[in-house]
């Protein structure tokens, strides 16, 4: 699915801002994305037009059959797009002088122009998923070419880190800059689910679990995403405060050391967390068979592999059930 457009904000009950999808739709005074073009036309309204937003232009002829398959589709999901990128459609048989110099050879060819040039290309009808992703890959290339594009990588950078920092407006500020260029983004749509669960938002988090794009859920960190949904829910009622005092009253409470954990967890502070597991097993490893080791797998799983939390922790681990 191409979420086309930006991302709006609403007050929260936990002062913080809750994110929602916004597709645009073409108002009462744009102009309509859709045209036809004839040979005369062809250097105005797709060349000169696309030096500054993509133009598909739809080699088609009424006696096709996968042609008019395809046009509803590619003027729906043009539409969509809210102005993002331009249709424009070519008859043939009324343009065979045009059709003729770009070599069209069978209908429909769909050619896809950026900056004076041919960026992408497909022939014969394809289904409306393969049109979106088509659609889609042209309104990323676009919006990172803009002159106010961010850096997503260093971007994600920024609110990663301002997240692990108890920063949740900073960090959910960031995300929805990465979203409003590149909407299909699974670590930017991850993150703002792990914004709400570090607010204590679980049913805005289980919102954007619920509602995620297609693209979204394919993504290797929206598994990540669920799992820390998961964690959240376990984390207990009690305070931190609360489960500290226990602590520091009994050394020998590994429960009150796992909700501790599980609490941290949910208020984005996963150091700590793994931290308090890690202090479980220090202590007695083998307590209710494991108990520990088993939560800090899944807080593992939840963070991913890869996450330099998770590789420190896991070498602590290691010193631990091997010294």
């Amino acid at each position: 699915m191409v979420f086309s457009g930006n991302w709006k904000t609403k007050p929260l009950g936990r002062n913080e801002e809750q994110m929602d999808p916004v597709v645009p739709q073409a108002s009462a005074g744009m102009l309509d994305p859709v045209i036809e073009v004839s040979t005369p036309e062809f250097e105005d309204k797709v060349m000169r037009a696309s030096l500054q937003t993509p133009v598909i232009v739809d080699f088609w002829a009424p006696w096709c059959g996968p042609c008019k398959q395809l046009i509803p589709v590619l003027e729906k999901v043009v539409r969509e797009a809210g102005g993002e990128v331009l249709l424009a459609k070519v008859n043939i048989d009324e343009n065979q002088q045009l059709a003729a110099m770009l070599r069209i050879q069978s209908v429909p060819t769909v050619y896809a122009f950026y900056q004076g040039q041919p960026v992408d290309a497909f022939q014969g009808n394809i289904p409306e998923s393969q049109v979106r992703e088509f659609i889609g890959a042209l309104v990323k290339l676009a919006r990172s070419n803009r002159p106010d594009a961010i850096d997503i990588p260093q971007t994600l950078e920024i609110a990663a880190k301002a997240l692990a920092l108890g920063e949740i407006t900073e960090a959910q500020s960031a995300y929805i800059d990465i979203l409003q260029q590149d909407p299909e983004n699974g670590p930017a749509y991850v993150g703002m689910v792990r914004c709400f669960l570090a607010a204590g938002d679980i049913e805005q988090a289980e919102g954007m679990i619920d509602n995620a794009p297609e693209a979204i859920t394919k993504d290797r960190n929206f598994a990540e995403a669920k799992s820390a949904l998961e964690i959240a829910r376990k984390a207990p009622s009690g305070g931190v405060a609360e489960l500290e005092a226990k602590i520091a009253a009994n050394p020998k409470d590994h429960q009150a050391r796992i909700d501790l954990a599980l609490a941290l967890f949910a208020a984005g502070k996963r150091e700590a967390a793994t931290d308090s597991l890690l202090e479980s097993i220090a202590i007695d490893r083998k307590w209710n068979e494991e108990a520990a080791r088993k939560e800090l797998l899944k807080l593992f799983e939840a963070m991913g592999h890869a996450d330099p939390v998770t590789v420190e922790a896991r070498k602590k681990l290691s010193s631990i059930l091997f010294s």
